[in-house]
């Protein structure tokens, strides 16, 4: 049976694009890419300098049993929650914006929006302070160092309004078609947080990396701010659509009413639950195995950072495609973005899974962190690996789901299915593998999450080819697999961590390019089509 591929260029009947649009999409993903980096690189800057300070013991684990307060509120409030509400918000009130009568839809969206959610935000952070005590006795029930962790959660409970405000900023800059504030929002908050934590460390133990989780929030909403008040006083966005659809007037603040809010919170609570979950499970454990899973989740996580970054640059180029009712033009993007994100992701678990030890020990092998702590981190980055590109999928499909700015409780019901299989998988787990077990669970329930969204994909709006989708999906796991046993291979040519890690990333690139190539991913046929016709016509 011959498999249909959709083709390589665009299908004629698609609506065109503008000139200058495809210029200035790359533009900003570059840039958001360079930021991006900046900022992973900046986090593990941080999580190095934590466990040089620290190491991993039980005042480590009282700070990471705080450290779920941002975790949770950057998921609710800037990658997810907000983001997935505010961005097809903003992007309708920018369609209609210049023609209708009437006030402007962005003023309007903000003044219907903004004071309200300060109130809410002021009010949960709080109360977060106030029920610290109680926070703490959920997250890690018999963690020896409670009154620790309560004094770090009071300082990261600040950052829930902080997190709010930034979220904001960000949705409605990237519904502006502006990107580069938003994608420096991880550089000034781990340079607050590296700041306090070599400034105050020796002093204030981890409260003083708990202390800079809250400045840090503060220089993300100020870093924002400049760009923000640019945009709201410009009449036009900076990435033009095709012609839209006629708004009514007042569609976009209706947009953010509770039935379109509530399933997109129920999604990002969900997903961050996973984290809960592993904090739970681990906090009996031995001493330190839940900064194990921290830093093995970090630095495992950096590949679906990294691939995910294109996701924030396209999320409103979908929204508005959608807002101005080309469909076509939005399920070619979210295809696009499905293989390019597995791309990235699947070569940077590659390296990750053959070359766990190398990157554990070059990263955090050094004062308090020891050879112990190195192989338990590695051990868990290994089984993490394995989620990877669940994660990612469901990071690039989520968006595709609600960037229809419409209630939709498919993706939050899969995610609370995913969920149950993560808590029963991992309590069944861990008394059999510990940590390792947890990861395991982990991986179970993202991937089960990721597949039920990949197949729901193909029943909507924009109606993905959900086989031609999973193939290419399956022969990028073919290419990942041939670039971890090349990557192994050449890590153990040499008995330095750091020139193992180099030789085996070179390898892993060369083995997973050619690997893709040969199965014919559509990505790779692109990549190489110029050189093949320069070749053929230099004959």
């Amino acid at each position: 049976m011959t498999e249909t591929v959709p083709p390589l260029l665009p299908a004629p009947a698609a609506a065109p694009e503008h000139p200058t649009s495809g210029r200035l999409l790359a533009r900003a993903a570059f840039l958001t890419a360079v930021l991006t980096l900046a900022g992973a690189l900046l986090g593990l800057l941080r999580d190095q300098a934590f466990a040089h300070v620290f190491g991993a013991d039980t005042d480590t684990d009282a700070f990471l049993v705080a450290w779920t307060v941002p975790e949770v509120a950057a998921t609710l409030l800037i990658e997810d929650g907000l983001a997935f509400v505010l961005v097809p918000a903003f992007s309708l009130a920018l369609v209609a914006r210049g023609r209708q009568p009437g006030p402007d839809p962005v003023r309007a969206l903000v003044a219907a929006t903004l004071p309200r959610l300060m109130l809410a935000l002021a009010a949960g952070a709080a109360v977060l302070i106030a029920a610290a005590p109680a926070v703490v006795a959920v997250l890690a029930p018999g963690l020896p160092a409670t009154g620790l962790a309560v004094d770090c959660t009071r300082l990261t409970a600040t950052c829930v309004f902080s997190f709010g405000l930034t979220g904001y900023c960000s949705a409605a800059l990237r519904g502006h078609g502006r990107f580069l504030a938003p994608a420096s929002i991880y550089v000034a908050y781990n340079v607050g947080i590296i700041g306090l934590l070599l400034l105050l460390g020796g002093a204030w133990g981890v409260r003083a990396a708990a202390a800079g989780v809250a400045l840090g929030g503060v220089l993300m909403v100020v870093i924002q701010v400049p760009a923000l008040w640019r945009s709201w006083r410009q009449r036009e966005a900076a990435l033009a659509v095709p012609e839209p659809r006629r708004a009514p007037a007042g569609q976009a603040p209706r947009a953010l009413r509770l039935a379109l809010v509530a399933p997109v919170v129920v999604f990002a609570l969900s997903r961050q639950t996973q984290v809960l979950i592993e904090r739970f499970l681990a906090a009996p454990l031995p001493a330190g195995a839940i900064s194990h899973l921290n830093y093995a989740q970090k630095v495992a996580q950096m590949p679906m950072v990294l691939s995910l970054m294109l996701c924030t640059v396209t999320f409103p180029v979908i929204a508005r495609a959608l807002a101005a009712g080309d469909t076509e033009r939005a399920r070619r993007r979210v295809e696009s973005d499905l293989i390019v994100a597995g791309t990235i992701v699947l070569l940077g678990a590659s390296v990750v899974v053959a070359c766990a030890p190398e990157i554990i020990q070059v990263l955090f092998q050094r004062g308090a962190f020891t050879l112990h702590d190195t192989d338990a981190t590695a051990d868990v980055m290994r089984v993490y690996a394995l989620g990877l590109l669940g994660q990612t999928l469901v990071g690039v499909l989520a968006r595709s789901y609600f960037s229809e700015a419409r209630p939709l409780w498919y993706p939050a019901c899969a995610m609370l299915a995913g969920l149950a299989a993560t808590a029963v998988a991992g309590a069944l787990a861990v008394p059999v593998w510990g940590a390792p077990g947890i990861a395991a669970a982990n991986a179970l329930g993202i991937t089960l999450t990721a597949l039920a969204l990949l197949w729901g994909s193909g029943r909507r709006r924009t109606a993905l080819s959900v086989r031609w989708v999973g193939g290419q999906l399956a022969r990028l796991v073919v290419a990942g697999c041939a670039a971890t046993a090349a990557c192994r291979w050449g890590a153990g040519l040499t008995s330095s961590p750091l020139h193992a890690l180099i030789v085996g990333s070179v390898l892993a690139v060369v083995a997973f390019t050619v690997t893709a190539r040969l199965l014919r991913v559509r990505e790779f046929c692109l990549l190489f089509r110029p050189v093949t016709r320069k070749l053929w016509h230099a004959r």
